[in-house]
């Protein structure tokens, strides 16, 4: 996950929500595995906090301890309350100011990378924003009794911890990300790694929290995305790159992980008129 605050000046922002304008005092929150790009006016100043998603879901099942059964539930209880994977949080200059300090000492503290004896100043800012962040954040209607959860696998053990991501998820990632213009389907990439289309699936969703498919075209859109700003190519030339051939679909694709159309795209970051 990525909450990114605005400290000066403004930019048309692209995602899910299609594009929208931030500005100082607005911090942006974005979901595991959410696109979003940007397209600066004149310029613009952000400080990015990343936190993993591992992380998050634990912050979720010590809140709701009273409402969810173990760390899986906590899972499943954190995508349900935060169902809109990117929203603008529009905290007004002021109130956004008490946090740069926090987030000045924060960057200060990771520059060198993970340390034991910072971890617990780490912990204190990253709350102390955190708490002055979270009442902006849109919710969904949340569960008020344990009875409420929802029974899609059996209880487990309270002190029960995240199972290490299966190889053959690892492998099937790996294998989209090399070869995202492969025409693959689901029963082929299951046979590359031994399992069945449903087992794919079934540890895929576990492991990265979407099907292989969806994976794929989320890689796809991160590529014609690059390609669109860095390159000159034709947009239907690099809709083929991604592996795309059909324009149509892939615009639609496009469009779904980054909020506006390839062309529009292109004429937003590269300042063109047309294509």
């Amino acid at each position: 996950m990525k909450l990114i605050f605005v400290r000066a000046g403004s930019a048309i922002l692209l995602s899910e929500f299609g594009e929208r304008p931030v500005g100082a005092g607005d911090v942006v929150a974005l979901g595991a595995n959410t696109l979003c790009g940007s397209e600066p006016e004149r310029s613009i100043t952000e400080t990015t906090l990343y936190l993993d998603h591992d992380y998050v879901v634990d912050q979720v099942f010590w809140q709701y301890a009273a409402l969810v059964a173990d760390r899986w539930d906590a899972h499943d209880f954190a995508e349900q309350l935060n169902s809109e994977p990117a929203q603008i949080l529009h905290l007004g200059e002021d109130r956004a100011g008490m946090l740069m300090p926090w987030l000045d000492e924060l960057v200060a503290l990771s520059i060198d990378g993970p340390s034991p004896e910072r971890f617990y100043r780490l912990q204190a800012l990253l709350f102390a924003v955190l708490d002055v962040v979270t009442p902006y954040v849109r919710t969904t209607a949340t569960r008020r009794t344990v009875r409420q959860r929802k029974s899609i696998r059996p209880g487990l053990p309270r002190h029960r911890r995240f199972a290490p991501l299966r190889a053959e998820a690892r492998a099937a990632a790996h294998l989209l990300r090399e070869q995202p213009a492969r025409r693959w389907t689901l029963g082929e990439l299951a046979d590359v790694v031994h399992l069945s289309p449903s087992q794919l699936g079934r540890v895929f969703i576990e492991a990265y929290g979407a099907t292989p498919m969806t994976y794929l075209t989320t890689l796809r859109a991160e590529r014609l995305a690059r390609l669109l700003r860095d390159t000159d190519l034709p947009i239907e030339v690099a809709m083929g790159e991604v592996g795309w051939h059909s324009r149509g679909h892939a615009a639609r694709l496009f469009r779904q992980a980054v909020g506006v159309t390839p062309a529009r795209y292109r004429q937003l970051t590269r300042g063109k008129a047309g294509v």
